[in-house]
């Protein structure tokens, strides 16, 4: 079976215009948060999910065959979307296609900030970046895509 292939930085970067929401409170990081844990039970995916706005961690829930390490990857990918303010896949797409890595080039400790799939930014129409939703537990491409695919759900309903 071949490794799903990652979408292409402009690709990447549609997804974050498209995806920008009209407000973001309490209850719709509950609403996100309870809307991936029904997308990862239905595929029965092994992650750990967290929605973060500013400081303030709204949504935590691991379901089952996620471990601790998921958590400490949440950490790291959710530090690289507060620090760039954009996808945690976007910031590694955008360093592979200069030639070299995140891990190579970016400076940053490695045991803090990790560049792989699954955090993005939620941003607020008229505020900008205001927080983050992160699922850990899949390979980076399908822990982007299950976020991505739970925010189109979102802003649909």
């Amino acid at each position: 079976m071949n490794a799903p292939v990652a979408p292409e930085i402009a690709e990447l970067e549609e997804q974050e215009r498209r995806l920008t929401l009209p407000r973001f409170t309490h209850d719709d990081a509950w609403t996100l948060g309870t809307l991936l844990v029904e997308l990862a039970r239905e595929r029965n995916a092994p992650v750990a999910v967290d929605i973060r706005r500013g400081g303030q961690q709204l949504f935590h829930a691991a379901l089952p065959g996620s471990t601790p390490d998921n958590d400490a990857w949440i950490d790291r990918k959710r530090r690289v979307v507060e620090r760039y303010g954009c996808s945690s896949l976007l910031v590694g797409s955008r360093f592979r296609a200069k030639g070299t890595t995140f891990e190579d080039s970016s400076r940053l400790d490695l045991d803090t900030y990790a560049a792989h799939g699954g955090a993005f930014p939620l941003t607020v129409k008229d505020t900008g970046v205001i927080g983050t939703v992160v699922v850990s537990g899949l390979p980076q491409i399908e822990d982007h895509r299950m976020v991505v695919e739970a925010l189109d759900k979102f802003l649909k309903a």
